[in-house]
């Protein structure tokens, strides 16, 4: 990069926090993405690393000026190469923005964009409320995880980020600074431009902070793992749980496989030894006899729909392993992953796709494991490696399991987001006029394309 910017941008942050060798930079080219599918980042890029909101606002106005790429990060644990920078110019990582307070009156949390998920699951705890958004890694920046809309297990009963959003303070391409939302629990004042910014995956806006509903912390919580014979009879419980009007905290469905590959990864042990599929169940309320109530009549549709003995873990230590075993599933198959897809679809209609799956990958002799979010439709399925295929083969699987999807009411990603990877697909679910309007709001927000350039939108 020119050498005026980069004093430029010294004088904005400090000599400290603009970073122009590569070995120094390394972790922030990168993401969690599956090696085959990532894409490749450019190195011509300088690391910057503001600490305000007002820095921010200048390192834009700089950009634009000089029409330079801008790449917001947080935590890079994103799956789509959303934060990847894919042409020349600034990595904008706001990892130092991380101041928090907590307020009690009104059950919320301002945070800074850089505050870590387990950093505001920790203040809320101390200060007696409980976030219960866990997306997977709680290495995810609170700025990340807004931009791209996060969901994760726990969405089930309290909603993923979206329904978490209050308020938030983006910077727009152009270095305006916008104050959207607030402490309000109501606001009906014109198009809600704060919801447009959220999922918008950092190109329309740098969000430098955000105000976050917290809820009461539930005094009880159990964790029902439910060992299933026949996974359709799995996922046939989860719509007889709702009618019978208990909502659990989450709802994930799992196979064996998967569990134990994932246990022996961590140098843990998957406590269920029973059947082949099954439901990890989270209850949670702030009445504990509440919670023991609902756990029976979860139970009892169990067991009436061909549910073996189900496995209780009610200890925290118990039920934190077990979360983390299933969270980290997907690094446990990552080494032989391909690609890992996001698809969604109407809840009652997740066993059609998961059949339809089984038949694409025994037609193209590709092993494909499934996991996901069972109470809201979301899963997860591997393209795994073939010796000897070409990349055009892996395509044609990923293209027939959204069609699949999409034949089924679905989408092609629940949660992780569009990000470099998925715009080609983009087509698949949505109309040519939806796509000209994104095209048309983003040339709205950002009129020379430096804010994630090459992300979301389809060439």
């Amino acid at each position: 990069m020119d050498e005026k910017i980069v004093r430029e941008l010294e004088g904005i942050v400090g000599d400290e926090w603009v970073i122009t060798d590569i070995e120094k930079m390394r972790s922030y080219l990168t993401d969690e993405t599956a090696e085959p599918v990532k894409p490749i980042p450019v190195i011509d890029v300088v690391l910057v690393k503001p600490k305000s909101t007002e820095e921010v606002s200048a390192i834009l106005k700089l950009a634009n000026r000089e029409k330079i790429s801008v790449f917001p990060r947080g935590g890079g644990t994103g799956l789509v190469g959303g934060c990847i920078p894919t042409k020349e110019g600034i990595i904008l990582s706001l990892e130092r923005m991380d101041g928090i307070e907590i307020d009690r009156e009104n059950l919320m949390a301002v945070v800074e964009a850089g505050v870590t998920l387990g950093k505001l699951m920790e203040e809320a705890d101390k200060a007696g409320f409980f976030f219960p958004a866990h997306p997977g890694d709680e290495g995810a920046q609170i700025g990340g995880l807004i931009a791209c809309n996060a969901g994760g297990a726990r969405a089930v009963k309290t909603g993923v980020m979206r329904n978490y959003v209050k308020g938030i303070e983006v910077v727009l391409p152009t270095g305006e600074i916008l104050n959207l939302g607030g402490k309000l629990i109501k606001s009906n004042t014109g198009y809600s431009l704060m919801h447009l910014i959220i999922g918008s995956e950092g190109t329309l806006g740098v969000i430098t902070k955000a105000i976050l509903k917290l809820y009461p912390k539930f005094k009880t919580s159990i964790t029902m793992i439910i060992p299933f014979e026949e996974r359709h009879n799995a996922f046939r419980v989860v719509p007889k749980i709702f009618q019978s009007g208990v909502i659990p905290l989450a709802i994930e469905y799992v196979e064996k496989d998967l569990m134990e590959k994932s246990a022996k990864r961590l140098g843990l042990t998957w406590p269920c030894k029973e059947g082949v599929a099954y439901l990890l169940i989270i209850v949670a309320e702030t009445d504990e006899e509440a919670v023991y109530k609902q756990c029976e009549t979860i139970a009892e549709i169990c067991n009436e729909l061909g549910a073996l003995e189900p496995l209780i873990a009610e200890s925290r230590r118990e039920q934190e392993e077990i979360l983390k075993i299933r969270s980290e599933i997907y690094m446990a198959l990552k080494p032989e992953t391909i690609d890992i897809l996001d698809v969604a679809v109407p809840p009652a209609n997740m066993s059609k796709l998961i059949d339809r799956i089984d038949e694409i990958s025994k037609k193209n002799g590709v092993y494909i494991p499934i996991y996901g979010h069972a109470g809201d439709g979301n899963l997860h399925p591997h393209i795994m490696k073939v010796e000897g295929w070409t990349l055009e083969q892996y395509n044609t699987i990923r293209k027939e399991i959204y069609k699949a999807a999409v034949k089924l009411g679905g989408v092609i990603t629940g949660e992780h987001g569009v990000g470099a990877i998925r715009r080609e697909y983009l087509s698949l679910c949505l109309s040519d006029k939806e796509i000209t309007l994104m095209k048309e709001i983003k040339k709205i927000f950002d009129p020379n394309n430096i804010l994630n350039p090459g992300k979301v939108l389809p060439m």
